[in-house]
């Protein structure tokens, strides 16, 4: 079945996630911790983030959580901070966070445009955060449909974005391909009858994600020459 439209996640995919939020995980944890390292590295074993190494383990809620969820989970441990305050400092912060390309963004996007591919972003951050981070790359202009956890669709592992998406440009489920890093992003691609691609510019190793992908690539970089043999 030919591709005429690619949804890609954004963390992870579009940008390399441990270049990417590393520095934003030390950061925001030692501020919550009003600058305690032993209480940010307490904080950041219950997220999955160890703040020596400045690394997410593989199964962090910041990886592919929303969010409120991730807001969810620290709270208890904050009892100074209310959930919705928790939910606009994290935003906040992300939108300022500096973005690493996992390829050149802006040549890769044109790319596919110019061959007649409708373009889309599909992340369980914030919408105004992501929005800030396509900004910043200068890519926001290249994607059709950009939502977020909180646009009204629902969030991965749910097909909601992804459907809405498939719906905005008019193509059917089925030829619309879901790049992601995460099982989060090819359980939403299946759910909602699509070509899977998984990449490797994440925390997840191949292993993991081959049972849920049609293919595993290094990067988004190697899209075209899949599609073009296929």
């Amino acid at each position: 079945m030919p591709i005429d439209a690619i949804l890609f996640d954004k963390d992870g995919t579009l940008f390399d996630f441990a270049n990417t939020w590393g520095a934003f995980g030390r950061n925001v944890l030692l501020r919550l911790a009003d600058g305690d390292n032993q209480r940010a590295a307490e904080l950041g074993r219950i997220i999955g983030f160890d703040l020596e190494t400045v690394t997410y383990s593989e199964d962090s809620i910041v990886i592919a959580g929303t969010v409120e969820e991730v807001a969810e989970v620290l709270v208890p441990h904050l009892p100074d901070m209310e959930h919705e305050e928790l939910i606009d400092l994290l935003n906040v912060e992300s939108a300022s966070a500096p973005q690493v390309p996992a390829v050149p963004l802006a040549p890769f996007l044109k790319g596919l445009r110019d061959v007649g591919l409708k373009l889309g972003v599909a992340t369980n951050d914030g919408e105004m955060p992501a929005l800030e981070h396509l900004a910043s790359a200068g890519i926001r202009d290249h994607f059709d449909f950009v939502a977020g956890y909180d646009s009204g669709h629902g969030f991965k592992p749910g097909p909601g974005q992804l459907l809405a998406f498939a719906a905005h440009v008019d193509v059917a489920p089925e030829r619309v391909a879901m790049v992601g890093d995460s099982l989060h992003d090819l359980q939403a691609g299946r759910a909602a009858g699509m070509t899977t691609i998984g990449v490797l510019t994440g925390l997840a190793p191949a292993e993991t994600l081959a049972p849920f992908a049609d293919v595993v690539l290094p990067n988004i970089g190697h899209i075209p020459g899949w599609l073009a043999k296929d």
